[in-house]
């Protein structure tokens, strides 16, 4: 019965038997008038009756045991096609008879079969670029490792003036170079989906502290001011390390972009459904033909007086915020300041 209840739920199937069932009466009722008009005998018009009613009870049984069959046969694939999508891949609908529906069925097994062949040609892809990552990381951080090694000694050596600061600038490029060379083996990893990350309920007043004690020093030394502001209860499941450092990133544009006095901040604030991080500043802002581009890899502003950034540190941000399923925005006003909010919904 539930089965039968089922088919008619569906509004096409309910209006064909309606109709079948308005075209007996309807039959039936000519016949009567027919009937009567003629003057047919009494037996004759009951016995009519019958088999009239008995042709549409036939029908209409065997209208419904043909749709109730063609019912099965698609929840049956239904099942094997809820089974593909939770992972098992070899699941198929059987499709050994004719008809338009079995050339469906047909055709959704080829699909499958070229979805699973893509799937497993994506694996092995990922794969090997997991390989290459590898090797690239340890051949790229060997030969900087000792290249930063040979300027310490350099430093440690030198005793002319122009020696030292030769030296000073040697590490202050090697150091760049190796920001870049992490921020890229970071994104190339984010993108090929290298990266699990480990959520927990983490707090963010922690998360913000840590971040200001990190460019505590920077703050000090630059003459820049870094405030925090938001409530000790507002938590966030995310990973934690990931996270801290894509807001390391944006905070660290704000000090690329400001000048000794100038005024940092970190605000963070819970709704019902959404937590919210803003790093503020009153820097030089951003200039309008810049702000559709910030995110761009590698992009470097024509009025960027910034000559030490990578061009990674947004990228990055942006693509770690977006694989925890935030958004990241940005306003800004030239010569007043910049704000990049940051929101995830919770």
């Amino acid at each position: 019965m539930e089965r039968v209840m089922r088919i008619f739920a569906d509004k096409n199937v309910k209006h064909f038997f309606l109709a079948i069932t308005a075209a007996g009466g309807l039959f039936i009722l000519l016949s009567q008038v027919t009937v009567g008009l003629f003057h047919v005998e009494k037996n004759c018009a009951l016995w009519l009756l019958l088999v009239s009613l008995l042709a549409i009870g036939g029908i209409l049984a065997i209208c419904l045991w043909y749709v109730q069959r063609q019912n099965k046969r698609m929840e049956e694939a239904a099942l094997q096609i809820t089974a593909y999508l939770e992972g098992e891949t070899d699941a198929r609908i059987p499709c050994d008879s004719d008809g338009e529906l079995y050339r469906l069925f047909h055709a959704i097994n080829t699909l499958a079969s070229v979805l699973g062949a893509h799937a497993d040609k994506e694996l092995k892809t990922k794969e090997s670029l997991k390989n290459i990552i590898s090797d690239i990381s340890h051949q790229l951080k060997t030969p900087l490792a000792a290249l930063n090694i040979y300027n310490s000694l350099l430093l440690e050596d030198a005793k002319e003036a122009s020696v030292r600061e030769c030296a000073l600038l040697s590490e202050r490029e090697l150091d760049r170079i190796e920001t870049l060379i992490q921020n890229l083996l970071k994104i190339a990893k984010l993108d090929a989906g290298f990266i699990v990350f480990e959520k927990n309920t983490e707090n963010v007043a922690d998360m913000m502290k840590d971040i200001e004690l990190h460019f505590a020093y920077r703050a000090d030394r630059e003459q820049k001011k870094l405030v925090l502001s938001g409530s000790d209860n507002v938590t966030l499941f995310c990973d934690r390390d990931w996270l801290a450092e894509a807001v390391s990133n944006v905070v660290k544009n704000a000090f690329d972009h400001t000048r000794g006095g100038d005024h940092i901040s970190i605000e963070w604030k819970a709704s019902i459904s959404v937590v919210q991080i803003t790093v503020r500043d009153n820097g030089c802002g951003i200039h309008p033909e810049d702000l559709h581009h910030i995110f761009k890899r590698f992009y470097r502003s024509r009025f960027s007086k910034d000559t030490q950034g990578t061009g990674l540190g947004l990228p990055l941000a942006k693509a770690v915020i977006e694989a925890h399923r935030g958004t990241m925005e940005v306003d800004s006003i030239l010569g007043r300041g910049t704000a990049f909010v940051i929101s995830f919904l919770t």
